[in-house]
């Protein structure tokens, strides 16, 4: 018989709990509220087709807007006229190709150079690479008297290093290191491929990391002179490992200059940053971060502390404004024919086949029965939207009354993505899904310029706002 009674107790203990809506402590699902939410399904014919739709073909196929014309729009009033596509490959360097394609298109104009010229990109980012493994490195020795728990020093080894980055990024290193052209450091398998190299040298930072915060903890001079000595030998290993995946950097090469149509004008020796100053010659302080962030007070200028790739660079500073001051200055450029950095959530509605960026590409409302109504602060606040990829800005199409109807930039995921390697935006996606550009100080109005001179706001490096650029 006993049995027979632990069933009977099992049953009668189901049916009282079950009668309790409230018996599970802290919001669990009651079994009365799991009877209500099968009951709330009907499975009616037409949730079944969608059913069997979504089963077999991807979403984005299924709510596709047939009624949207924008898609065959291409034409632009005011274009900079922009050269050869890049591409990235399967790397997270946009926010470098990008700053470079916006300094190579100065190049070209200036010295009429042949379109398809570009810089190496690999030879800045062998250099990023090394900057951001002495950035956490220096970091940690900075932190070493905090716990293990504290916030910043957590941050850290979350992020050892990254191929991601923002426009501070081309600024300090090639002001530092200087430039060369793209054959004189062609990519590698590890530049193009960057995953597998960037696992290696996380790892290997995060054990030195614990190495550096293990040694002595005596506040003396030679104690202090010991963790230089030592992140330096570390160093060592990280420069080693680089060369290994990028190829080490030239400090003299022999370059011949040609004209727009291949003809040979002059060979000479150049060092990186003879060449940089030949070629490129940029002031970096005559540019300004500007950011669309609704979640924090406009017309102020914040900073985030770590977020920089060299030690004894800057870090991101930007001045949060409106988006209407934002296209105004965006307006001004591109007529001026001056392409500019941009970064935007580049995932967010976009028609990956004709390469175009439109709230209305997709219709999940319909296909799903329910709408997603949250604007660009929700977003934001809740983690739904946040800038992933640079590419630069390059042309405008505007009504008579010089509003902006869509927008163009120049990508770096190759000529045969998209629209020829563009991507093409309406003005209402720009204002949802923009978030920073890039504005040379000439196209800034001085009420605006004045309010850089005001004290940043320091914030965190783990605002999610702040995620470098890496699609």
């Amino acid at each position: 018989m006993k049995p027979l009674k632990s069933v009977f107790t099992i049953l009668l203990l189901f049916f009282i709990f079950s009668e309790l809506p409230g018996q599970t402590p802290g919001g669990g699902i009651t079994p009365e509220v799991l009877i209500q939410l099968r009951n709330s399904y009907q499975n009616t014919p037409s949730d079944k087709a969608i059913r069997n739709a979504i089963n077999n073909i991807d979403i984005n196929q299924l709510t596709i807007n047939n009624n949207n014309q924008n898609l065959n729009d291409t034409y632009f009033s005011n274009k900079v006229n922009t050269k050869s596509i890049s591409d990235q490959k399967s790397s997270g360097r946009c926010w470098m190709f990008t700053g470079m394609n916006v300094l190579r298109a100065k190049a070209i104009a200036k010295h009429n150079l042949p379109s398809d010229f570009q810089f190496s990109q690999n030879y800045t980012f062998f250099w990023d690479q090394l900057e951001k493994a002495n950035l956490f490195l220096q970091a940690i020795i900075d932190t070493r008297e905090k716990p293990m728990s504290d916030k910043t020093v957590e941050w850290l080894f979350k992020n050892p290093i990254g191929d991601g980055g923002q426009f501070t990024g081309i600024a300090n290193l090639v002001s530092k290191y200087g430039i060369v052209p793209k054959e004189v450091m062609p990519e590698s398998y590890s530049s193009n491929n960057t995953s597998r190299m960037q696992m290696l040298l996380s790892l290997k930072l995060r054990e030195f990391g614990l190495e550096l915060r293990s040694m002595p903890t005596q506040k003396t001079k030679d104690i202090k002179i010991t963790l230089a000595d030592k992140k330096n030998e570390m160093l060592k290993t990280i420069y080693r490992l680089l060369v290994l995946n990028l190829g080490e950097p030239p400090t003299e090469f022999s370059w011949t200059q040609k004209d727009n149509s291949g003809k040979p004008l002059s060979t000479s020796t150049y060092t990186p940053a003879s060449f940089f100053q030949k070629f490129v010659n940029e002031d970096f302080n005559n540019y300004v971060m500007l950011m669309n962030d609704p979640t924090r007070e406009y017309f102020k200028v914040y900073e985030i502390e770590y977020d920089r790739h060299v030690y004894d660079g800057q870090n991101w500073k930007y001045l949060n404004l409106p988006m209407d001051e934002i296209t105004k200055m965006a307006i001004t450029s591109i007529k001026d024919s001056t392409t500019l950095y941009f970064s935007c959530d580049v995932g967010k509605f976009l028609n990956r086949d004709k390469g175009y960026l439109d709230l209305d590409n997709f219709d999940y409302s319909s296909l799903m029965g329910t709408s997603f109504g949250m604007n660009k602060k929700q977003r934001i606040e809740t983690f739904a939207s946040g800038s992933s990829h640079a590419m630069t800005l390059c042309a405008v199409d505007l009504d008579t009354n010089n509003n902006p109807l869509k927008w163009m930039v120049e990508n770096s995921w190759g000529s045969s993505y998209g629209f020829n390697g563009f991507l093409i935006m309406t003005n209402e996606w720009f204002n949802e899904y923009m978030f920073r550009l890039v504005v040379e100080k000439k196209y800034i109005p001085d009420n605006i310029l004045k309010m850089l001179d005001q004290k940043p706001i320091l914030l965190p490096p783990w605002d999610p706002m702040f995620a470098p650029e890496e699609d």
